[in-house]
């Protein structure tokens, strides 16, 4: 028995090494979600027209890896208090949002989220938004696995502000 979980945290590209390779995890797919466009390419979505939000599904076996520990790998890749993008990456398409597919999955985020907030870990508030799953539609293929196809301009992306901030922030 597998369950999915989608996460939207800035450039999809960058989300999927985290949790592709956790003990569990079955498929990391990019993709987008949250839009009002079937279907949508990767240029629609970049043109910032069609509301969708760059995201990756993954899918887990919940014997092995809990939904509550991929939402706290989630919060060790972003920076929860930056509600217009990730890093360099700016605009709706980048923001940072837990879709969540059920109430199970809405009480585990909305706790871990209240319990970041009162950590006191950051000055600003946390602006992560927890929404309900929308259709999510896979990524074209040079969007899968890019940090395995593309290892250099993977390592060129994350150092556009997200692998400091992880630095600084979590580790």
């Amino acid at each position: 028995m597998t369950e999915t979980a989608i996460f939207a945290g800035g450039c999809f590209w960058c989300m999927v090494k985290p949790f592709d390779q956790q003990p569990g995890i079955k498929s990391v797919v990019s993709g987008y979600t949250g839009g009002t466009v079937a279907n949508p390419t990767y240029e629609q979505v970049a043109s910032h027209t069609t509301g969708h939000t760059e995201a990756v599904e993954i899918t887990f076996d919940p014997e092995v890896i809990s939904y509550a520990d991929l939402v706290e790998i989630y919060w060790r890749q972003t920076d929860p208090t930056d509600a217009s993008g990730q890093f360099q990456d700016r605009g709706d398409s980048y923001r940072p949002v837990i879709f969540v597919n059920s109430e199970a999955q809405r009480r585990v985020a909305t706790a871990s989220r209240d319990a970041l907030a009162a950590s006191g870990k950051f000055a600003e508030p946390i602006v992560t938004t927890i929404e309900d799953a929308k259709p999510f539609y896979p990524a074209e293929a040079e969007h899968q696995d890019f940090y395995r196809r593309n290892p250099f301009r993977y390592q060129i992306e994350e150092m556009g502000g997200r692998e400091a901030f992880i630095k600084q922030h979590w580790q």
